[in-house]
């Protein structure tokens, strides 16, 4: 069932067949599953929340330029 709705949403993000989708190799076939999916989140604003949410979650630098501005407006 999972393959499948990958399947889908793959062959509709790129508008070809199943069969196509299945020539694919599996890095090209999950780097458009990853598009397909940013895709469709992007077509909502609850999607789009969360897509932002997702990279500040993925983000391990901190923006030290962005914190000496909180810490500023905050007048510490």
């Amino acid at each position: 069932m999972i393959e499948t709705v990958e399947y889908k949403t793959v062959s509709k993000y790129l508008d070809i067949s199943f069969f196509e989708v299945e020539e694919l190799d599996v890095v090209e076939f999950r780097f458009y599953l990853r598009e397909a999916f940013i895709y469709n989140c992007s077509m909502t604003e609850d999607g789009i929340e969360y897509l932002i949410n997702a990279k500040r979650l993925e983000t391990t630098d901190p923006e030290r330029d962005k914190l000496r501005e909180f810490k500023k407006k905050k007048g510490e």
